[in-house]
């Protein structure tokens, strides 16, 4: 009986194409204290998506606020 090596790769450009797809979040907290004070803290938080996509999952969590209407221009 042989053994069949089976070996699925992916193109960088198959991959970066899933990344922009799909999306990618990288949220990270990192907080520095020396005897019970603070002295380094540091919120960061990383999105490495396409423009549509960004923009589909941001109206989907309401990050996207509804611009203002212009008043109406008056005629004369």
């Amino acid at each position: 009986m042989a053994i069949q090596k089976s070996v699925d790769s992916s193109s960088l450009a198959d991959v970066i194409d899933r990344i922009l797809d799909k999306g990618v979040v990288i949220d990270a907290f990192v907080r520095v204290s020396l005897v019970g004070i603070e002295l380094l803290a540091i919120e960061a938080r990383i999105v490495i998506a396409s423009v549509d996509t960004w923009l589909k999952y941001a109206e989907a969590v309401g990050l996207l606020q509804p611009e203002e209407e212009a008043p109406p221009a008056l005629a004369i």
